[in-house]
């Protein structure tokens, strides 16, 4: 059965992660506490910028929802001026796309989305190259961290049976010496022989086994009470990381919804697409002198109704045109908001989340609620601070 064989012991939790070595343990002093206490802390703080960036954003497409509006609401008169001079852009922009299809590798949509964040794309597509890194990262040692727990389990697992078996023999290993004892006597009886030897005989080797049973128990003790520690400490961990994946996958996910594609390295082709498409775009500079008219026209014609962003409209005259266009728009307008209303109702939750758990802790371990209370409320304010941003 292998009892006695060398164990094979998984690697501590200590070498699971590089940027967790200093995790706290599953029975944390005071120090400890304020490390968790401080980790909660700066989960909160992240969620609320999470939150306050998500919540400027969803203002910002309330906005442009009620431009929507008050375009869609417009005299007939000022409605056919803006029509006809958003007709004038689409035109153009179908001229321009008639030289630009030789080459053309990206869609309309996607060279105006470009168009409109020319500035910002090099960052964005930055940014979302690292999440998507970083996600991958976090993933492989979230995967990890659960086959370490499963190890430890198991090993844990494997000792308990292991002290099981060795209280029973150590029952046997007694029996069989008391057996021996009364057989030596019984026959040094018959026999008239000196018992003396053969029962020291006896007694060094149920002795030197039972020694050797009891030390192994206390061997099993010591390691049992380690795979314990271990297992907790891969929980705590496994809780770490499975809280940033989450956050870094909304972003991703996000991403890629907004973008419309399903990676950066598809975004990233877009982009140099783009770029390709701006180069052939200066050989058309009188198409392009014409259709900065027409926008600036257009975006004078918006200007005098009061709406929150009158310079987007040029990169979508078609929805001007197009009551179908104008629909889709505002399909997309209304599923980015409600995707940002779930995103803020997530980081609220984490946010209450994250101070359940210093609750907890406060319970848990009485007498530093006086430093956890100061901890929490210094995060409060740097929180009312960020939002207040």
């Amino acid at each position: 059965m292998g009892l006695f064989r060398k164990r094979k012991k998984p690697k501590y939790v200590e070498e699971i992660l590089e940027f967790d070595e200093n995790a706290p343990q599953p029975k944390p002093g005071k120090e400890d506490r304020k490390s968790i206490v401080m980790e909660y802390g700066q989960q909160i703080m992240d969620a609320a910028r999470n939150l306050e960036e998500a919540k400027r954003e969803y203002k910002m497409l309330t906005s442009y929802l009620k431009d929507i509006e008050s375009i869609e609401g417009l005299p007939d008169k000022d409605s056919a001026e803006i029509r006809e001079t958003a007709q004038s852009i689409v035109m153009l922009n179908q001229s321009r796309d008639a030289y630009l299809n030789k080459t053309q590798t990206i869609s309309e949509a996607q060279f105006a989305q470009m168009e409109q964040l020319e500035d910002e794309m090099p960052e964005i597509i930055k940014r979302l190259k690292a999440n998507e890194s970083y996600q991958s990262l976090v993933k492989r040692d979230m995967q990890y961290l659960e086959g370490e727990k499963g190890e430890w389990m198991y090993y844990q697992d494997t000792l308990e049976r292991e002290k099981t078996l060795l209280h029973k023999l150590l029952y046997v290993v007694i029996g069989m010496f008391i057996v021996a004892a009364a057989v030596i006597v019984v026959l040094g009886t018959l026999m008239k022989f000196d018992i003396g030897m053969p029962f020291l005989m006896a007694a060094v080797a149920a002795g030197g086994i039972g020694a050797f049973m009891v030390l192994r128990l206390q061997n099993d003790k010591l390691e049992v009470r380690k795979a314990r520690a271990n297992i907790n400490r891969a929980i705590l961990l496994l809780n770490k990381v499975k809280f940033k994946y989450v956050n870094v996958t909304n972003a991703v996910d996000y991403a890629c919804e907004r973008y419309h594609v399903k990676n950066a390295y598809e975004l990233n082709y877009i982009w140099e697409q783009y770029l390709e498409a701006v180069k052939e775009l200066e050989k058309y500079q009188r198409t392009n002198d014409d259709l900065e008219f027409f926008s600036g026209r257009l975006i004078r014609q918006l200007h005098k109704h009061g709406l929150y962003d009158t310079k987007v409209w040029p990169h979508q005259a078609h929805a001007l045109v197009d009551k179908k266009e104008m629909v889709e728009v505002k399909h997309s307008l209304l599923v980015r908001r409600q995707k940002l209303r779930e995103g803020v109702e997530r980081q609220e939750q984490d946010i209450q989340d994250a101070k359940q758990e210093i609750a907890k802790l406060m319970v848990t371990y009485p007498g530093n609620e006086r430093e956890i209370r100061a901890i929490l409320d210094s995060v409060d304010k740097i929180c009312d601070i960020v939002m207040r941003k």
